[in-house]
């Protein structure tokens, strides 16, 4: 069988089972079988190499905003890739990689117009906390490298980016790690209760009471060795959890007060994802620092970056001291090509008043399954939302870890793709499935992702 591009199925199949290796993967899930295997993409569909069509729930992986197959992405690219395909950034420059720098700086809040690039967000992460510790070498404050992070978050896979992640899970087989790292609860209200241990707290109570468990671990590790917070606008892994209101405005006041940097942690809620170009626009608070990447080209060429308040350069800005850090890749060429290009089309086509205007419908439609006895929450902001599965909805009980894996892997992760949604199915924290879909989505989409939702979901139940 050979597929319309001359490419021969069968020997691609071979060969993703038995030279590629996955990321994230259980290969043993594919062992006698084949590897779902995609290889078009067009507006918020995807195909794979036998001519289905998926609806692509999560953006590919919270990246592809302004959907795909975009050629005006991909000429950008072949037109930067015939200009000038590459060269560093170490000591010199390049005109996409500065015009980019700038157009960014322009889009950010507050002062934060130094533009570090990266070829990811995990790179983001781990520059992030490598200046926080320079930094405050270099301002005379040597013992402050500590830097807190919330239960169950995701920050990437470099040795230091997770050490900041909160999940046990993902860290067992790479210890030992980065020390000083600490762990605060996050912002999962549906489970407030419970973390808690106080029945009945308002949502905002319940912020402000998170919030302060910052303040208590800079207290109990010691001010002046804490130097930074890293946190999600709307924290992914867990399932989406939107931050209170009042929390990031408590937050900020706690970093001034100990004089801790405050680390917008953006990969995936930068870039229109909430509506904003940067997710800390939604929330109304201002970072010393955005990690970004994954929609800042719409995954059409990597990179990623770290956005740093004037500041935070200060002591790199003359004399002899460097940031002696660095990507080969980062901010190459024809990424920066493809991003400028990218955010042409966010202007051109409004999709941040686009996925603002639609917020709304989203959700709606989401909250429609609430009707089903297996859907306990749903939850998230802008295009980036959680439904959280339950046992028991009146007692919001959970899955066993045998149940989950029965019904979140064993069943609805390849239910799901079969029934023509791609999306996550996940529990690194409580069973939620998630839903970022590219910014183009509409309605149409919505209900597209409900209907098959719906049906799903009802077989899951008979499964419990």
């Amino acid at each position: 069988m050979t597929h319309p591009d001359n490419t021969d199925v069968a020997e691609v199949l071979r060969a993703a089972n038995d030279n590629l290796w996955l990321h994230f993967t259980r290969h043993g899930a594919h062992v006698g079988g084949e590897v779902p295997t995609i290889v078009r993409g067009e507006g918020a569909y995807v195909y794979d190499i036998h001519g289905k069509r998926y609806l692509d729930g999560l953006a590919g992986l919270f990246v592809v905003q302004v959907g795909h197959g975009r050629s005006e992405l991909a000429e950008a690219a072949a037109k930067q890739a015939q200009e000038l395909a590459f060269f560093p950034l170490w000591s010199y420059a390049h005109p996409k990689a500065a015009e980019l720098a700038a157009r960014l700086s322009a889009l950010t809040p507050g002062d934060l117009n130094r533009v570090f690039f990266t070829t990811g967000g995990g790179e983001a992460v781990e520059t992030a906390w490598k200046l926080a510790k320079q930094y405050f070498k270099a301002t005379g404050k040597p013992l402050k490298h500590k830097v807190i992070s919330r239960q169950i978050a995701y920050h990437g896979t470099p040795q230091g980016a997770l050490s900041i992640t909160g999940i046990p899970a993902f860290k067992q087989a790479f210890e030992p790690l980065v020390p000083g790292s600490v762990r605060v609860p996050n912002t999962n209200y549906y489970r407030a209760d419970e973390i808690t241990g106080v029945p009945g707290m308002t949502e905002e109570q319940y912020g402000r009471w998170a919030a302060d468990r910052v303040a208590r671990a800079i207290e109990m590790e010691g001010p002046d060795t804490v130097a930074a917070v890293f946190v999600e606008p709307v924290q992914n892994a867990g399932g989406c959890f939107p931050p209170p209101a009042g929390y990031f405005q408590r937050l900020r006041e706690i970093c001034d007060e100990y004089d801790v940097l405050l680390v917008s942690d953006e990969v995936i809620c930068a870039f229109g994802r909430l509506g904003t170009m940067f997710g800390g626009q939604k929330f109304d608070y201002v970072p010393d620092m955005i990690t970004c990447a994954k929609g800042m080209t719409s995954g059409y060429s990597p990179i990623g970056a770290m956005i740093a308040r004037e500041g935070l350069f200060e002591p790199f800005k003359d004399g002899t001291e460097m940031f002696a850090h660095g990507y080969t890749f980062g901010g190459h060429p024809v990424s920066s090509a493809v991003a400028l290009a990218n955010l042409d089309i966010f202007e051109r086509e409004d999709i941040l008043g686009h996925v603002t205007r639609n917020e709304p419908v989203f959700r709606a439609t989401l909250d429609r399954l609430r009707d089903l006895p297996i859907v306990g929450d749903v939850r998230g902001s802008g295009y980036f939302y959680g439904i959280e599965l339950v046992k028991d909805k009146s007692t919001k009980e959970t899955f066993t870890a045998d149940e989950s894996e029965r019904i979140l892997r064993g069943f609805l992760s390849h239910a799901l793709f079969d029934a023509g949604l791609y999306c996550r199915a996940d529990d690194r924290g409580d069973p939620v499935i998630q839903l970022a879909p590219p910014l183009t989505c509409g309605p149409k989409e919505f209900d597209e992702m409900e209907s098959i939702l719906r049906s799903v979901l009802t077989e899951a139940v008979g499964l419990l």
